[in-house]
């Protein structure tokens, strides 16, 4: 009883471990999604098999299909929402780590700074860099507070598809950078004594000394602003369908929507990083100015933007129907499509990048002339046989008119294709 009324008030701290599936709490959230998916994965394969199949039913293909189907769409709609509360729990978490990361990172930058201080002695530029990390650092620390629920410092580099942004993060961690860089400077011109010394400081700021770094910070942030803009005007004119995740990844950074590895993405992730690190060793050896980044490299960084930039306008496409016909059974006759009979729509793009989920592919729709019908679920070992990015089964129901009548698919990004007309006889 005493540990029932703790659980009930929350007292008891080992209420929240080990197998809590509440999603009020971060390991609550995460494992009852686990739980959920285990759930739906034996679910789905034991009626891959057809075992679960309730006699009422059993004796009808059709009838079976429609039944498996229903349940399958209901168990993946309480998987995705057991998802969605993860993801709002994994974000809420996420602001802690990332402090924890970026004060991590001063520590290593003052361990790294005592150690090559040995002999060479402490000087202001240290003591500079010190202080220029420790104000990026409460920065962040500040905005990981306001956008606590939205993943603290990572808000800004969160796109509307609740994805890592490639193009924003490499735009983010240059801007940083180049503050870090700036606040050096700043450090060491509040600490110059004399006017020799600060005249050079000032001269370092100067734009023929950080000509190649400005410009790279001028195109990545170019980049990442028009990113935007062109995946929002290709979405809303159904050139590219996008679908929303359930928490943002660091895969992110270098798969595409699908998790699949995006070349575009990783040559553009691979050569800002090798960039970075080449300004930051300049920026250390030479703290009195801004970092000086040779223009071959910067001509490759403006390369691998352009490349980056071109891959966003070639990825996605809109859904096509290339064809309907009737589909057959081993042993049935040839016949025109009929009411009741089913109907195979072979196209290219039915299921978009990232809605591979049961959940999604729920909610794929075919219009049968005025008639919606849900595309079914038809489940086999380890996935699903209907529907496929490429095919789709659905039954040509008694509701529609026999005659001339246009289908036309509707995926889960909402995103409709072209009509294909077909004759329905009696």
């Amino acid at each position: 009883m005493a540990v029932q009324e703790a659980r009930q008030g929350g007292a008891d701290p080992a209420a929240h471990e080990g197998g809590c599936t509440c999603g009020d709490c971060p390991h609550g959230a995460r494992e009852g999604h686990r739980r959920a998916v285990a759930a739906f994965l034996v679910k789905r394969d034991e009626y891959a098999t057809g075992q679960g199949l309730p006699a009422a039913v059993a004796h009808s293909a059709s009838a079976s299909r429609q039944w498996v189907s229903e349940e399958l769409a209901q168990a993946a709609e309480a998987v995705a929402e057991r998802g969605r509360a993860e993801g709002a729990a994994w974000l809420a978490r996420l602001r802690q780590r990332t402090a924890v990361v970026v004060w991590a990172g001063v520590v290593v930058l003052l361990l790294v700074q005592a150690l090559t201080a040995i002999g060479a002695g402490w000087n202001s530029a240290r003591t500079a860099g010190l202080l220029s990390a420790v104000l990026v650092a409460g920065a962040l620390t500040a905005a990981s507070w306001f956008h606590r629920a939205r993943g603290g410092a990572l808000a800004p580099v969160i796109g509307e598809d609740n994805r890592l942004s490639t193009s924003r993060a490499v735009a983010g961690s240059w801007v940083l950078f180049l503050a870090f860089a700036v606040l050096v400077l700043v450090g060491r011109l509040a600490a110059a004594s004399g006017h020799r010394e600060r005249d050079a400081l000032i001269d370092g700021l100067e734009l023929a000394r950080g000509a190649g770094v400005v410009t790279v910070l001028a195109v990545v942030c170019g980049i990442a602003v028009l990113v935007r803009r062109v995946v929002g005007l290709r979405v809303q004119g159904q050139r590219l369908q996008k679908v929303r995740a359930h928490r943002p990844r660091a895969a992110d950074l270098l798969t595409d929507d699908s998790g699949r590895g995006s070349f575009a993405d990783i040559q553009y992730v691979v050569i800002n990083g090798v960039a970075l690190a080449f300004a930051a060793v300049r920026l250390a050896r030479r703290p009195d100015q801004l970092p000086d980044l040779p223009w071959g490299l910067a001509v490759v960084v403006l390369v691998s933007a352009g490349t980056y930039l071109a891959g966003k306008y070639a990825e996605g496409g809109r859904p096509v129907i290339l064809s309907v016909v009737r589909a057959r059974e081993a042993g049935d006759l040839d016949a025109p499509i009929r009411t009741g009979d089913d109907i195979e729509i072979r196209g290219t793009g039915f299921v978009p990048a990232g809605a591979q989920g049961a959940d999604r592919l729920a909610r794929m729709v075919v219009r049968v002339g005025a008639v919606n019908v849900h595309v079914p679920l038809v489940p086999v070992v380890g996935g699903f046989d209907n529907p496929t990015d490429d095919l789709l089964t659905v039954p040509v129901p008694a509701e529609v008119e026999p005659g001339r009548v246009d289908v036309q698919v509707v995926t889960a990004a909402g995103v409709e294709t072209n009509r294909y007309t077909v004759d329905i006889t009696e």
